[in-house]
């Protein structure tokens, strides 16, 4: 392998930062150019992109760079806790119980769409499917329902998880960002044609007008300019948590691999599963504490610039060229979304859900808080926090939820 252009990590993180920053303003310009560019090409999307274009062309190398490393095992435990800790269940339990019923739906339905896809794909190309080791198509699989319940956070900690190759985990990232932004544009679609939809579910949207204004009111009342102390709290709280995660982890995870060697199939004896397990159970405690109200001063804003970070590193491991010899995994991707889709509509169907809760439920879980407050927004600019609360519980639960999708997946595999 050829030496990347650049190999000091302190240039290839300025590089990625310079793109993260560059990405973002342009996304947030008010020029109808960049809008119309924007509203085709999601933000996220070129998150990971840019960076693996300046992998396959040999400008930098996820594997000659320590940054993935460093994202993966002190900025994603930290992230986890700041975006956990500004949930607010009684919020979220405003929203009425139809829009937690989609969010959870849409969470089932990825729960049991990647096993249906491999046991469908099986069925005609099993060479799809198949693998042995870490290039095991099942542990690629795996770090997309990260992605699809989670985030760029759960599905690194699948990554970790499972073990899965980093040329798998390369084109299952393309697989993951492209068919989930296909899904999120049939999403923007149909919030221009929602009251059809609505009259097609039979759905009474009235009780999303009452979360708008409930919404808009807790943001006035805990949002302000934070001062250093207040930032440099949001920090220690979020750096003190990795601190114990990993304490946490380094005795746990050696414990059980001495007393319970057995329980390494389901990955208890890895450190880097219970790092995580313990951020997102001490973000979730933190939630029930005063703790939350930092939310108000950019916990979650902090915890995002985090996980960009890590989404920047993750895509210095993709060659996108990879894609084109593994055509199969996207057939594999579709069908797995399509699983997603019918769930999601059939529960609306039955439920009576308004299509909004049917669009955010799903996109808290396929695309995250990067997403989700886009396609919440797009019914109105004040709802996006709808999607944000959505999708932060998605956090919370992506990393249980795609572990047992794992273990699904193993055995779908193994059928």
């Amino acid at each position: 392998m050829e030496k990347p252009l650049i190999t000091n990590d302190a240039v290839v993180l300025g590089l990625l930062m310079l793109i993260l920053a560059a990405i973002f303003i342009t996304a947030s310009s008010k020029k109808s150019g960049w809008q119309k560019f924007y509203r085709f090409v999601p933000s996220v999307l070129l998150c990971y992109f840019i960076p693996s274009l300046f992998n396959t062309f040999g400008i930098i190398s996820g594997d000659e760079s320590n940054l993935y490393y460093m994202s993966s095992r002190y900025l994603l435990p930290s992230a986890l806790v700041l975006l956990t800790i500004s949930i607010d269940l009684k919020a979220i339990g405003r929203l009425g119980k139809k829009a937690i019923i989609m969010f959870f739906a849409g969470t089932v339905g990825i729960v049991i769409g990647g096993p249906l896809s491999i046991l469908i794909v099986s069925s005609f190309a099993p060479d799809i499917v198949g693998g042995v080791g870490p290039d095991a198509v099942w542990r690629g699989m795996a770090t997309i329902a990260g992605s699809w319940i989670g985030g760029g956070a759960n599905q690194a900690a699948m990554f970790e998880t499972f073990g899965a190759s980093e040329d798998l985990f390369a084109t299952m990232i393309t697989v993951d960002v492209i068919v989930a932004n296909i899904w999120m544009a049939f999403l923007l679609y149909g919030v221009g044609i929602s009251k059809k939809l609505d009259k097609r579910l039979k759905a009474d949207a009235s009780s999303i007008e009452e979360v708008k204004n409930g919404i808009e009111k807790y943001q006035a009342s805990i949002m302000k300019i934070p001062t250093l102390p207040e930032v440099m709290t949001v920090l220690a709280i979020g750096f003190g948590a990795t601190g114990i995660a990993h304490f946490g982890a380094d005795i746990i995870a050696p414990w059980i691999g001495e007393v319970a060697p057995q329980l390494d199939k389901f990955s208890l004896t890895s450190s880097f599963f219970w790092l995580v397990v313990i951020a997102t159970t001490i973000g979730l405690g933190l939630s029930f504490t005063k703790a939350r109200k930092f939310e108000g001063v950019g916990a979650s804003r902090l915890g995002s610039v985090m996980i960009y970070i890590l989404v920047a590193s993750i895509g210095m491991l993709m060659d996108v060229t990879a894609i084109f010899d593994n055509p199969g995994f996207f057939m594999v991707g579709l069908i797995w979304m399509a699983v997603h889709v019918i769930v999601l509509l059939g529960v609306a169907k039955i439920i009576k859900a308004p299509y909004f809760f049917v669009a955010v439920g799903s996109q808290a879980n396929v695309g995250g808080a990067a997403s989700a407050p886009i396609v919440a927004g797009a019914f109105h600019p004040s709802l996006a926090p709808v999607g944000v609360l959505l999708a932060v519980l998605g956090y919370a639960l992506g990393t249980y939820a795609a572990y047992i999708c794992g273990l699904l997946l193993q055995a779908a595999a193994a059928v």
